[in-house]
This record gives structure tokens, sequence and C-alpha cells, in this order.
């Protein structure tokens, strides 16, 4: 599951340290799993758990069973310390509550996405609040079927910055969104609208998009795209990060045609996707050093917006 950096332009707990808060999230995560899956596995029958008798044996294998479950889930003090220096106080709402398992889940695979369900709103909160600060997301986003793309389907190596706010010259600047993974950086824009939907580019400022016998006009998504290319290339030279920088239109359910494409853009549509999705999948390199690096550049030019916490503020 990718980590979420940056959201907009809410506050996040990586912009306090990029090269503490990524690792720490994977500890998290994979202790969370290893307790969540232990519980799975010991689950009693569902027929031991409509008992008439409390202390009869199998009252005792479900009394044993909720025991064991609040020993394996990691508990508040627990977090407080995988999550923040030392002394820190984290407020509660920022444990990771997985407090039962649907009795419906059959199989590992199932196990595996109903976590990864309930760690989604987990991470949005670390990427809008922090022990001092928060914001307040929309809602939207804890609906956002690319948000969620973006966080289920890829490493825990590969960092996201989603729809991030820069603040450039004193102006804030809105980018497409930007996936950071070891080897490189990609910016990357969606196009999906209708399956099998075909849009024609071309170097004007709108596009065609063809659905059927229907066709429509669609801003140049190109604009946007190559706008966030050169404010991530520029912070990257600005600080001597020694990372390539992609630029990709993703169109999964549909089809892009252009005919004299430009320079360093690629285009993912339903003919490729499947082969650039596995190599990216298929990428085992660990978090890197520059990789961070890259990512604290990005984090330190963008625009938050946040308010002190209540237990924080003075008169």
């Amino acid at each position: 599951m990718a980590q979420l950096i940056k959201l907009h332009d809410y506050v996040s707990r990586y912009q306090q340290d990029i090269f503490v808060y990524p690792s720490r999230y994977v500890r998290l995560k994979q202790k969370q799993w290893q307790g969540l899956k232990m519980a799975w596995e010991n689950e009693p029958p569902s027929g031991n758990e409509n008992v008439l008798s409390g202390m009869n044996q199998a009252g005792q294998k479900k009394k044993d069973f909720l025991q064991k479950m609040k020993k394996v889930f990691i508990k508040r003090k627990e977090i407080e310390q995988e999550m923040e220096d030392p002394g820190k106080k984290e407020s509660e709402d920022e444990e990771l509550e997985v407090s039962e398992i649907p009795s419906n889940i059959q199989t590992e695979k199932e196990l595996k996405q109903y976590y990864l369900d309930r760690l989604l709103p987990f991470q949005l909160k670390w990427a809008s609040s922090t022990l001092m600060e928060r914001s307040f997301p929309d809602q939207s986003f804890f609906r956002d079927g690319n948000l969620r793309y973006f966080l289920q389907r890829f490493p825990d190596t590969f960092l996201v910055m989603y729809k991030p706010v820069f603040l450039m010259r004193n102006a804030p600047v809105e980018g497409e969104s930007i996936l950071i993974t070891p080897t490189a950086a990609w910016c990357i824009t969606f196009l999906e609208d209708e399956t099998d939907a075909v849009y024609i580019g071309s170097k004007e400022h709108f596009w065609n998009k063809k659905t059927g016998d229907q066709e429509v006009k669609l801003l140049n998504p190109l604009l946007a795209l190559d706008r966030t290319e050169k404010i991530v290339q520029h912070l990257f030279n600005d600080f001597d990060i020694d990372m390539p920088v992609f630029k990709a239109i993703l169109s999964r359910n549909g089809y892009i045609d252009y005919s004299f494409p430009p320079y360093g853009i690629q285009f993912i549509d339903k003919r490729n996707y499947p082969e650039w999705f596995q190599s990216m999948r298929g990428l085992s390199s660990p978090l890197k050093h520059v990789q961070l690096k890259g990512a604290q550049a990005l984090l330190a030019h963008c625009l938050t917006t946040s308010v002190r916490r209540a237990e924080w503020r003075t008169d």
C-alpha cells in the first residue's frame, strides 16, 4: 500500500520528517496486519458462538478469543510510540481501529482487502493532521477511486502526492498527482470517463473525445501535466536531486490517439496499461535516500492550510 505523503493543501506529518515517517508507517502496517491475520486464523467456528451457558467450553473459547484480540491489536500507547517521538502523545483519533473481523471473510485475499479498506481512512488522517495541527479534508477524498487506486495497488515504497498545491513565487499552483518511486518521479493525470472512449490528442487547447456516435471537446490534459512536471523538475534541479521525472496520461478504460505525440509524454491506455502496471508493481527496490530527499524538496514548497489543535492553543 503506497504512502500518502501529501493530500491537496492539508498538513501532513511527512512534512515534519520525511526520513522517519515512511519506515514508521511500514512497521505499523506490518504489525497491524500480523495481528489481524493471527486473530482471523484463530477465530473459533461460528457454531461455538451460540451458547446458553457463559461458562461452558464454547463460551470459554470465545472469551479466550476476545482476550487474544485485545492483545494482538496495537493500542493507543503502542501506536504513540510508533508514530511520535518519545514523550509525545497523539490524539485518540490516531489509533488504527480494526475491532472485529466480519464473519463473511473466508479467504486471506478477502482479509487483505478488508484490511486495506480499513487502513485508508487511517492514511488520510496521517495526511491531514500532526501532533499540533490539523486540516479538514473534503469528504470526497474518502470516496475518491483514483486516490484509492494509488494507495491500494502500489508498493509501500511508493510515495504519493495527490493533487498537491505548490507555493511558487508566493502564488498557489495546483498540480497533478505525483508518484515518487525509488527510481523516478511520475506526474500522472487520469483521463477516464466512459468505457472504451477514444481521446484524440493534439497541441490545441482542446482535445476531442469520441464515445460511440457522440463527440465532445475537453480541455487538453497536457497543460496541467506539463505545469506539474516543470515544477518538479525545477525543484529537483535546485536541490540537486538526481532522479528522472516522467509524465503520463492514464486511461485504464479507454484509448488515446495522438498522431505525433510530443517528446517525453507516455500515453497509457487499455492497450499497454497491463504491462506498465506490472512493471510498476514489480519494482522491488527499497526506499532510497534520493527518493526521500526529492520528496522533502517537493513538500517544502507545498501550500499548507491548517489550524492549531485546541489542546495546543494559548490565550
